[in-house]
């Protein structure tokens, strides 16, 4: 491994770890602010009991991002210092008032955790509301900060320098909204569905059926909506990444040819020397029609893209494919939970119908970081569209792989540290949060 993809396998590592702890971070405290305000308003204690539980995940998992994100932001300096050397006054903007909302977020998860019967109880509900609206606020400026990468704006740039800089239009760059759209949307599925996996499996279980039944049904409303919202968000990127980035579409699909009515291509193994997709399904003209509302429309392949510009076409390829299939079988689970609460309300007792939701558990990080792998190796071999390469960025320190070895045991630790936590949480659910006497099996 040469020092150039040790930095670039270190950061993708990084930011693997930390947009788990993102997306929990901005979707969770929500969780806790609706079981929050049904106590309020009902006064039933299960749900004061889930909002106390699930704060105690909200601290575990910001305790740990605070610490990913911290490593992230001296990782951008320290593996590619050309880049924040002129990136930095560019983009800037969006990472100081991130670190604002952290601030904000960590003020109002303390007054949350430690409130308890010292707060007006209304008072007291809308710090844990301003712990949600701050990760949700701080999730999308680093999303804007990304999307600047994939649109860069706010600047000119003449004879190789950087000059007329605006952080403003730099942070409200052009593929800001259907990023941070689109993020927002995949955080709020990957974590309801692996919130509500995780009570589902309890309740199969049988381990304190009406805590974790009354937990799942607030965790899978949000999944549910979130995925069916996920695909039309979806479609407002990929007719974005057409316009915007051209090669990373063709990546995506893996479509080598310029051609009118193309086909879209489901599946399959990408022959880049041969210019082909092996074994795929092909549906003609519906890539036309998806992406420019055209059967018609020419739609641009790779054979129009310079070699030396072309992204990692399987990598690009497979990961697409991974997000789009797993976020399908989301919608499907979600379309499934409707007919249930409309419908088939017996389907909730049933164990098969607990227990697809509880395999359904990790599916949606899986997807997360899919349409991450595609937004970053999509990119390459430019680390700002058009602008700068990659391999010009990054740092001329000898010995990144050695770094990158001690990263990936330090993740690796923090990872069973989070897991050995979280378990405790649920083990501790019949002890701390709903004892014996206020288990009634569920109806």
């Amino acid at each position: 491994m040469d020092d150039f993809i040790a930095a670039r396998s270190q950061m993708a590592l990084s930011l693997g770890f930390h947009i788990v702890f993102s997306c929990i971070g901005m979707v969770m405290p929500f969780f806790m602010a609706i079981a929050h305000f049904l106590w309020l308003k009902t006064k039933d204690p299960v749900y004061r009991n889930i909002t106390k539980a699930w704060s105690k995940g909200v601290a575990i998992f910001f305790a740990t991002g605070a610490v990913s994100g911290t490593v992230l932001s001296f990782e951008l300096g320290l593996l590619w210092p050309n880049f924040m050397k002129h990136a930095g006054p560019i983009f800037g903007m969006p990472f100081s008032l991130e670190g604002t909302a952290f601030f904000i977020e960590a003020i109002a998860l303390g007054f949350f955790l430690y409130g308890w019967e010292k707060f007006n109880p209304w008072f007291h509900w809308v710090t844990g509301l301003v712990v949600g609206i701050s990760g949700i606020v701080s999730g999308i400026l680093v999303v804007a900060a990304n999307s600047w990468m994939n649109s860069p704006a706010g600047f000119d740039y003449v004879n190789g320098q950087y000059i007329n800089i605006d952080p403003m239009k730099a942070m409200f760059n052009a593929a800001w909204f259907e990023q941070a759209l689109h993020m927002s949307i995949a955080a709020f599925a990957a974590t309801g569905f692996a919130v509500a996996g995780v009570h589902a499996l309890m309740i199969v279980r049988k381990k304190n059926p009406k805590f974790h039944y009354m937990a799942f049904r607030i965790a899978i409303v949000f999944a549910a909506v979130a995925a069916i919202l996920q695909p039309l968000s979806g479609d407002i990127s990929a007719k974005d990444v057409a316009k915007r980035q051209p090669a990373k579409l063709a990546a995506m699909e893996a479509h080598f040819k310029t051609e009118k009515f193309a086909p879209l291509i489901v599946g399959g193994i990408p022959d880049k020397a041969a210019k082909t997709v092996n074994y795929a399904i092909k549906l003609p003209g519906l890539l036309s029609l998806m992406t420019y509302d055209d059967f018609n429309a020419e739609v641009k392949g790779l054979d129009q893209i310079p070699a030396k510009n072309q992204p990692p076409v399987a990598i690009t390829h497979y990961a697409f494919q991974v997000m789009v299939g797993l976020g399908m079988l989301m919608m499907a689970l979600s379309v499934l939970y409707f007919i249930a609460l409309l419908k088939k309300k017996k389907w909730f007792g049933k164990t098969w119908f607990l227990k697809l939701f509880a395999l359904a558990t990790p599916v949606g990080f899986m997807a997360v970081e899919a349409g991450w792998t595609v937004t970053e190796v999509g990119r390459q071999p430019w680390i700002i569209q058009g602008v700068m390469r990659t391999a010009e960025a990054v740092t001329p320190m000898p010995g990144i792989r050695y770094s990158f070895f001690v990263f990936t045991l330090v993740y690796f630790s923090l990872s069973l540290v989070v897991i050995f936590l979280l378990y405790r949480q649920i083990k501790m659910v019949p002890k701390m949060y709903d004892p014996p006497i206020s288990n009634p099996a569920v109806s």
